[in-house]
């Protein structure tokens, strides 16, 4: 009698079958969205990897959705390197942050910004890392990746939607779109099945300084220009 082949992930952690999410092989923080957990190995953000998040434009809402994970590092201090505006202290409060906890890296070259990323990685001091990045070579990104590993540490680099189409060491790729609700988001690379329809995810609007890329009426929009409201610092 031919005994049963065993499971995949039996024989190593990270093994897993074509047809199922891989089970995470470190820590995750849930995403505070059941949907997109659900959709996640790990069901969260994976942490001590590298986690891509690809965007028409900066400010779609990448920090609202990141707002339940970036909520459960506590007192720990969060990363902002190179991010698009100067950081709100309003804004920061929303997501849960406060001015005094976030560390923030405005690097005049690339080069910089990416030494500087690396070692804050490597130093494992950070509760989040979020590096809003233009440009970055296969190689900045494999050594970024791999001094994600060395940290428990929530890693997100905000890249162009356009580079979705490179190679990436990620172990996570997600299209950000908005929508009339807050977020579409495609699965571009993960450890499972690729999945064909993408998720709606609701986010709420920020009450204190609104993106104009976020969700907007038209007539909210003349309400905001009318009352001379600043663009929000990053959604």
């Amino acid at each position: 009698m031919i005994a049963a082949l065993p499971a995949p992930e039996a024989i190593h952690p990270s093994l897993w079958r074509a047809s199922q999410l891989a089970a995470g092989r470190g820590r995750s923080v849930d995403t505070g969205y059941p949907a997109l957990s659900a959709e996640l190995p790990g069901g969260g953000w994976p942490l001590g990897a590298l986690v891509d998040l690809l965007v028409q434009q900066a400010g779609v809402g990448e920090l609202r959705l990141l707002q339940p994970a970036l909520s459960a590092v506590g007192e720990r201090p969060v990363a902002f390197v190179q991010p698009p505006h100067t950081p709100d202290g309003l804004g920061l409060n929303y997501i849960g942050l406060s001015l005094q906890q976030v560390l923030w890296i405005n690097a005049p070259k690339t080069a910089d910004a990416l030494w500087s990323a690396e070692q804050i990685l490597r130093a494992g001091s950070c509760g989040a890392l979020i590096f809003w990045a233009q440009h970055a070579q296969a190689s900045s990104l494999r050594r970024l990746h791999l001094a994600a590993q060395s940290s428990e540490t929530l890693f997100i680099m905000v890249r162009p939607l356009a580079t979705a189409q490179d190679a990436s060491p990620a172990l996570l790729r997600l299209a950000l779109r908005p929508s009339a609700e807050g977020l579409t988001i495609d699965i571009v690379k993960r450890r499972g099945p690729a999945r064909a329809e993408p998720l709606s995810i609701p986010l709420q609007p920020t009450p204190v300084l609104l993106s104009r890329h976020a969700r907007l009426s038209r007539r909210s929009s003349a309400k905001v220009a009318a009352r001379g409201l600043q663009t929000e610092v990053v959604a």
